[in-house]
């Protein structure tokens, strides 16, 4: 009895063990100092124009057993907007676009993952713009998975880091963001990540 009740404890443990390996996930921070999020819109069909949020918080939970359970946070502060034009920074500020003052963060939220191709998915999720919440859908692609090189020569980039390029378009009317623009608005996102 005595064995038997051993056999069934260590069974448990590692039945336990298993389990809590299946379930565990990595967890990754957006560097701030690497990640661009950048938009373009047309210009009333004249010209293309871009501008970037420079100031953007995320965090990417994988699953390294089951890439479906892959959940995405990211949070941009709206009031970090730049195109390098001030004027049009203050415009893009105001109620006519984002209206920073009330709506002073934008925020995605991954509600599922799908594997396209070897190093691509597709992530699906609710992006909420100017307080209005619509689902989109982002083409990703993983350009970096495992030691950073530069972290060789400097202790910030030890450790493990995956590194993304993601794409999309809008149409911005839909979130009720200004109407000075025609066509779609794209959105380019490239980000670097370490893990905790």
């Amino acid at each position: 009895m005595h064995n038997f009740l051993k056999t069934a404890f260590a069974a448990a443990c590692l039945t336990g063990a298993v389990a809590t390996a299946a379930t565990a996930a990595d967890v990754y921070d957006l560097d701030q100092g690497h990640t661009e999020v950048i938009f373009g819109w047309s210009h009333a069909g004249v010209s293309m124009q871009h501008g970037e949020f420079e100031k953007t918080e995320g965090v990417l939970t994988v699953d390294p057993n089951d890439i479906s359970k892959t959940k995405v946070e990211v949070t941009i502060d709206a009031t970090s907007v730049s195109t390098g034009v001030e004027p049009l920074d203050t415009h893009l500020k105001s109620s006519d676009f984002l209206e920073v003052e009330t709506y002073p963060t934008i925020t995605f939220v991954s509600t599922g993952v799908t594997k396209t191709g070897e190093t691509t998915v597709e992530i699906t999720g609710d992006l909420t713009l100017h307080g209005v919440t619509k689902p989109v859908t982002l083409a990703a692609e993983l350009t970096h998975q495992g030691p950073h090189p530069v972290g060789k020569f400097l202790d910030y980039y030890k450790g493990e880091w995956m590194a993304f390029a993601a794409s999309t378009e809008i149409d911005h009317m839909a979130w009720g963001v200004g109407n000075f623009s025609t066509g779609p608005i794209s959105i380019e996102i490239n980000t670097e990540m370490k893990k905790r």
